[in-house]
């Protein structure tokens, strides 16, 4: 289940997979950085590229300080920052994360939805919003990049809704349209509207075209 903002910090955390690659995606896209993958996502996004990390169960708790020895040896390796990432992340407390992660020193970046309560300290927070479940407006206030998925027109003005919503809460992230993978006519709706909307940007999973984990 979710996390509530008053749930106990735990000690370890279900965890996908971890791994030291490049951030294919958003404003940070190119940078080498140690990927923290945690299991559990409620939110059931149709295109999602990794389904395997919607249960929970299926995957083994791990250990703060285990996880914290990784992202140092990954920062020692050449990892410029660490990204939490899902499944949705803030399902759970992360508060205990956060401060495990901190005494390594690397920037922490989170990616969500923003659909619960923000937990943790991160210095950069990518907000990817789902027109199915929109986000919170406390993740909307506080993301430095806005970056929704693009398939359709109606993503469009969700988009933009969004930004206008980000705005009115006094924030101005890095706005960034994403087409959906393999998906030609979200490719072809988010480059046309970056073309006429000088304030977005594109964002591409160049991970993927480059075959890159």
């Amino acid at each position: 289940m979710p996390a509530t903002p008053t749930a106990a910090i735990p000690s370890a955390i279900p965890v996908v997979e971890t791994f030291h690659s490049l951030q294919g995606e958003g404003l940070h896209a190119g940078r080498s950085a140690f990927f923290l993958r945690l299991a559990g996502c409620a939110v059931g996004c149709t295109w999602c590229d990794t389904k395997h990390s919607w249960p929970q169960e299926a995957h083994p708790h791990r250990g703060l300080e285990e996880l914290a020895a990784q992202a140092s040896a990954a920062g020692g390796a050449g990892a410029s920052f660490v990204v939490v990432t899902g499944g949705e992340p803030l399902h759970h407390n992360l508060d205990g994360l956060c401060a495990a992660l901190e005494a390594v020193g690397l920037p922490l970046h989170l990616e969500t939805s923003g659909v619960d309560p923000l937990s943790g300290r991160f210095d950069w927070i990518t907000l990817s919003p789902k027109r199915h479940r929109p986000p919170r407006p406390e993740l909307l206030a506080a993301c430095h990049e806005l970056k929704p998925v693009v398939h359709e027109p109606a993503d469009l003005a969700f988009a933009e809704a969004m930004a206008t919503a980000a705005a009115e809460a006094g924030n101005h992230p890095v706005l960034l349209l994403q087409p959906g993978w393999d998906s030609a006519p979200g490719q072809e709706l988010a480059i046309a509207h970056v073309r006429r909307h000088p304030r977005w940007r594109l964002s591409l999973q160049s991970h993927k075209w480059l075959g890159v984990r």
